[in-house]
This record gives C-alpha cells, sequence and structure tokens, in this order.
C-alpha cells in the first residue's frame, strides 16, 4: 500500500508520522473532514490489501499502519503508473551538467563552500550519488526485479520515511523543499555509506542490492524535483 493508493481511498494524502524504525506509519483527518464515523473509515481500511493496522485516535484520527514501506518507490519516478494517482516524480528534470548549482529562480543556497557545512552542497552531492549509483550499478550488473519487502533496514526505512512525504509536499501551500531537500539528502548519504546499494570486492550483486539501487533512483527523482522548484538544475556530478 502507497501514499498515492491510500490518497485515492481517503481522499486526501496521508501524513506520515514518527521514524519508521518499528513501523511505517500514517496520520489522515480523512474520516473528520468527510463527517464519517472514524470507526467505519477504519473498518474499510483494515479490509484493504497491504495495511497492517488501522487504529482510532482521541479526536477521530486515523492511524494507518501499511506492510511494505518499500512499495511507495513504485509510485516515484518516471516509470510510475499515473492511473494509480501516485507520485510521477521528476521525469525530464534531472539535469546532465556536471556540477550544474544555482539557478536565476530564487535559491536558498550558495554554490560554495563544497562542503558539509553548506547544505546546498549537501543536496546536489546526494543527488548526483544517486545519478551516481544507477550508473554503477549496471556496470555491476546489478538488476532483477524489485522486492520492496527488502528495504527494511534502519537506514532505507528512514529514507522511505521521507519520501513518503512528497505526495502531501505537493498539494501543500508551503511544501518547505529547501528543508525537505535538506533532509532527505542527509537520510540518503547515511544510506549510501551505511546501507550500500552495490557491491563490493568479490561480492555478488544481490535483490538487495537491486531494491536499493531502485530506492536511490528515487531519491534522484525527488531530489531532482526539489531542486527544479527552487530553480536549480540538479547536478549529475560535482
Amino acid at each position: 500500500m502507497t501514499p498515492g493508493a491510500l490518497g485515492e481511498v481517503l481522499g486526501l494524502p496521508p501524513i506520515p508520522r514518527g521514524t519508521w524504525a518499528g513501523e511505517a506509519l500514517y496520520v489522515s483527518p480523512a474520516a473528520l473532514r468527510r463527517g464519517e464515523d472514524p470507526e467505519e473509515t477504519a473498518g474499510r481500511l483494515r479490509a484493504l490489501p497491504g495495511i497492517t493496522a488501522v487504529r482510532v485516535r482521541p479526536g477521530g484520527f486515523l492511524e494507518i499502519v501499511v506492510a511494505v514501506p518499500g512499495e511507495l518507490v513504485t509510485e516515484i519516478g518516471a516509470d510510475a503508473p499515473a492511473a494509480t494517482g501516485g507520485i510521477t516524480g521528476a521525469a525530464g528534470i534531472t539535469g546532465t551538467g556536471e556540477g550544474g548549482v544555482a539557478g536565476a529562480g530564487g535559491s536558498p543556497w550558495e554554490d560554495l563552500p563544497r562542503t558539509w557545512a553548506n547544505p546546498g552542497f549537501v543536496v546536489r552531492y546526494a543527488h548526483a550519488r544517486a545519478v551516481a549509483v544507477q550508473r554503477w550499478a549496471a556496470e555491476l550488473g546489478v538488476g532483477g526485479d524489485f522486492r520492496p519487502e527488502l528495504l527494511e533496514g534502519r537506514r532505507d526505512r528512514a529514507v522511505l520515511r521521507l519520501l513518503a512525504e512528497v505526495h502531501g509536499r505537493r498539494v501543500s501551500r508551503d511544501p518547505g523543499w529547501a528543508a525537505y531537500a535538506e533532509q532527505l539528502a542527509l537520510a540518503y548519504h547515511d544510506a549510501f555509506e551505511g546501507a550500500p546499494a552495490l557491491p563490493s570486492g568479490d561480492e555478488e550483486p544481490s535483490e538487495l542490492h537491486a531494491a536499493r539501487v531502485r530506492l536511490a533512483r528515487a531519491v534522484r527523482d525527488v531530489l531532482a524535483e526539489a531542486l527544479a522548484a527552487l530553480g536549480e538544475t540538479a547536478p549529475d556530478r560535482l
């Protein structure tokens, strides 16, 4: 169950909550906004595939736990199925320049210094890393069917938790792209270094590697979209 699919059922995007280290949790006021009995709405949701639990909070808010949080990456990117109401991603936005930086659209970040102290560098470098993963994965023969249930590690889930916000931010009057891109970039850097998408040494490519490559592609697309919204061309290299 993805946030796009949940949004279609609820009538508005669900809101991810918590760290997702233990459970992939969304919160929704949909029943209240529709004037429905929250328990009845919860009952309908519990019958849907991919939902582990639905709890009714005091006040009528719904807490929705999904079984496989990694499924959400299937609705991010150029190949996302439009009919599901999923996120279409940043097709056509990703830059091809080697080190494209702040554009004329009011980016909040400077180009220099290109160090971890500069959040703009952190975001651009995360995009460049995610692009490089796609290139290196092809060279190393990482591939196969995407198995979203394998994205269960702490670092993978931290990235998924942030990706789950994209749908809601798109429809928000104040999406806060800059702060969001910085958070996603930091989480991805941690995953890149601590939960690698590529085999090392004599290690054989695995299904987990393939799943993480797909996760990196989702990060690439979302960061490209955020950078475009901030007036920048997302760099493929730095």
